[in-house]
């Protein structure tokens, strides 16, 4: 066994060392492929489904999975959304949007496109409007029988600014597809809670955003305008046997798509939980603070901290005891009497279950009894 003694190790052509060795054993080194951590995208392996695994025909603005929300405004054509196993060798789920009311003449005003949307918070990596700004690269898998351009679109919300980009499916193959994204010196995303950015995948776009060929679309950041953000766009939705899935979606800092990052399910749940929490069946919640004839409150708990305030809904099946003395109530919904990122106090009317002016607790009981809380951007 031999051993090399040196003080750094630094590539011929460059200017500073790589690797830095100290006296102690231990050395200092310049990683710049460090593959943790770097997918901005939560959910996109298409894990989650805390809202449910099908949505037929679902009415605009649904979050058909966790954090992807789909918008559809208008009447037809009509499409079906699914968690479906279909998926690229080392994914066990996709997004699948199946046509199910054709429409070969599209309105100008129609638009179905499926949306993703990013706190503001969470893009400051990027330094946009600076001098400093830096590019990402958007990679994804699609699979299709439709054929033809399609088009994604970046939307800055705080600063009314995009660009957008076509991918070419050229067969119904699963394909890895990927969308660099340039570096913007204009228009900061604030660095708070709010939606900065939303990511857009086009499907059925009328003329109104739908004008000329992918040869108009805007490919730098600039001015948004409607006509032209989705130019080129094939019309997905002209037959019913028309299927598209989606998974394998990650967004991150610099030039080159790297492998997709995995995470495990508690992980992503967790991450979605901070948008969307849906109790188990049957929990058990401890009352706390005073109630009366009309009125109590529960102390609840939440698993993360919440994005923003949420709104509480779908409480059903719900048992509320003071002492030993229970009061059954169906389909209660509670508001929002006061509440911090980790918790909230759930204020509920109509409820007499005190002995001495204290509340007791609550029983989601039943296989349907849930509560909901609504986070999302």
């Amino acid at each position: 066994m031999s051993t090399l003694k040196v003080n750094a190790i630094r590539q011929t052509a460059a200017s500073s060392d790589a690797v830095t060795l100290a006296a102690d054993g231990t050395c200092t080194a310049k990683i710049t492929n460090n593959l943790s951590n770097r997918n901005l995208i939560i959910n996109g392996a298409m894990q989650i489904a805390q809202r449910g695994t099908s949505f037929a025909d679902p009415s605009d603005g649904t979050y058909v999975m966790d954090r992807w929300k789909i918008r559809n405004p208008t009447g037809t054509p009509a499409i079906t959304w699914t968690k479906d196993s279909e998926s690229p060798d080392g994914f066990a789920s996709s997004l699948k949007c199946d046509c199910t009311t054709a429409d070969t003449s599209l309105a100008a005003g129609d638009f179905h496109r499926l949306e993703y949307h990013f706190e503001g918070r969470d893009l400051q990596l990027f330094a946009k409007g600076t001098a400093s700004a830096k590019k990402g690269i958007l990679s994804f898998y699609v699979k299709t029988n439709k054929t033809g351009a399609y088009v994604v679109n970046f939307y800055d919300n705080d600063n009314g600014r995009g660009f957008s980009a076509a991918y070419t499916v050229a067969n119904s193959n699963w394909n890895r597809y990927t969308i660099s994204i340039p570096a913007d010196t204009t228009g900061a995303w604030g660095n708070d809670s709010g939606g900065s950015l939303s990511v857009n995948w086009g499907l059925a776009l009328g003329s109104n955003r739908n004008s000329g060929s992918t040869g108009d679309l805007p490919t730098a950041w600039g001015s948004h305008a409607n006509n032209t953000q989705f130019a080129g766009q094939v019309n997905f939705a002209d037959s019913t046997s028309n299927d598209w899935y989606l998974t394998g979606v990650q967004l991150e800092v610099g030039s080159v798509a790297t492998p997709f990052e995995h995470r495990s399910y508690g992980d992503e749940l967790a991450r979605c939980q901070r948008y969307y929490y849906k109790t188990p069946y049957g929990g058990y919640y401890v009352g706390a603070g005073n109630g009366t004839s009309t009125l109590n409150h529960t102390a609840f708990p939440f698993p993360v901290a919440m994005r923003a305030q949420p709104a509480a809904m779908n409480a059903v099946n719900i048992l509320v005891t003071s002492s030993s003395t229970y009061a059954s109530h169906n389909s209660k919904t509670p508001s929002i009497g006061a509440w911090c990122e980790t918790g909230a106090q759930l204020d509920w009317t109509g409820i007499s279950a005190t002995v001495d002016n204290r509340i007791g607790a609550i029983l989601l009981n039943g296989p349907n009894g849930q509560l909901t809380f609504d986070s999302e951007l």
